[in-house]
C-alpha cells in the first residue's frame, strides 16, 4: 500500500511513538496509587493517553474521587517518573533509522506533543535528538491541545508545509482524532492502545513500528 500524496514533511508524536515515556508514566502511576491504597487500573491510564494534563486531571478526580489531591499526586507521580527518567529511557524501535532517512531526503520534521518543552528536552536531550526537529510544538504554545487539531496546524504551519502535504504519526486515540483533524495523512503506530475500527477509518495506515513507515517513505520516493 503505497502513501495518497507524495510527503512534504513529517510530524510526530512524542510519548509512546520516539520515547517509551508512556510505559514509565503508567508505572510511576501505578506507585503512587499504591502510595494512598488506591489502584490505577490500565483502562483508566488508556483514557489519558495523548491528552494535556488539565483533561487528565479530570478523568483522574472522576476516577478517585471529588477533592482528590491532584498537586500532590502530581509531585509523586513526577518523583517516580524522574527516578526512571535519570537511568535512561529507552528510544522506540526505527526512530534513527526514520530520522537518518529524513535528513537524506532533506524532508522538514516537527513534534507536536502534549508534553511541556522541558519534557522534550528531557527525554530527547539524552539521545540528542531534539535539534534534529525542525519545530517543537508543546503543550506551552498550544492553547486547545489534543484531539483538537490545533497542534497538528501549528506544526505544519511553522514547517510552512500545507497540513494535507505532511505525514502525522501518532501512537494514542487522541493523537490520531488531532492528526486527522488537521487534515494529514495519519499513520498510527500502537503503543499502549490498540487500533479501533475508528482509528482504522482515521487513519491511512496502522504500522507495526516506525521501521515499517520508513519503507513507506523510502517506496514512495523512489516511485
Amino acid at each position: 500500500m503505497s502513501l495518497p500524496r507524495d510527503v512534504k514533511a513529517v510530524v510526530f508524536d512524542m510519548d509512546g511513538l520516539l520515547v517509551d515515556t508512556e510505559a514509565v508514566v503508567y508505572r510511576a502511576m501505578q506507585r503512587a496509587a499504591a502510595g494512598i491504597d488506591g489502584e490505577m487500573p490500565f483502562a483508566t491510564f488508556q483514557r489519558m493517553v495523548g491528552l494535556q494534563h488539565a483533561a487528565s486531571d479530570l478523568i483522574l478526580v472522576e476516577h478517585f474521587g471529588e477533592g482528590f489531591d491532584l498537586d500532590a499526586w502530581s509531585a509523586v507521580v513526577s518523583e517516580h517518573f524522574q527516578a526512571e527518567l535519570a537511568a535512561g529511557i529507552a528510544l522506540k524501535a526505527g526512530v534513527a533509522e526514520i530520522l537518518d532517512y529524513l535528513d537524506a531526503a532533506a524532508l522538514p520534521r516537527a513534534i507536536a506533543t502534549s508534553s511541556s518543552l522541558a519534557a522534550v528536552r528531557q527525554s530527547l536531550g539524552p539521545h540528542s535528538l531534539v535539534d534534529r526537529f525542525h519545530a517543537l510544538i508543546t503543550r506551552d504554545v498550544q492553547t486547545r491541545g489534543k484531539p483538537h487539531p490545533e497542534p497538528f496546524l501549528k506544526a505544519a504551519e511553522a514547517l510552512g508545509v500545507a497540513p494535507a502535504d505532511c505525514l502525522a504519526l501518532e501512537d494514542s486515540h487522541n493523537g490520531v482524532r488531532s492528526a486527522s483533524g488537521a487534515g494529514m495523512m495519519t499513520i498510527m503506530v500502537p503503543d499502549m492502545l490498540d487500533p479501533t475500527e475508528e482509528m482504522e477509518g482515521l487513519c491511512v495506515r496502522i504500522a507495526r513500528d516506525l521501521h515499517e513507515v520508513r519503507g513507506l517513505l523510502e517506496a514512495q520516493r523512489f516511485t
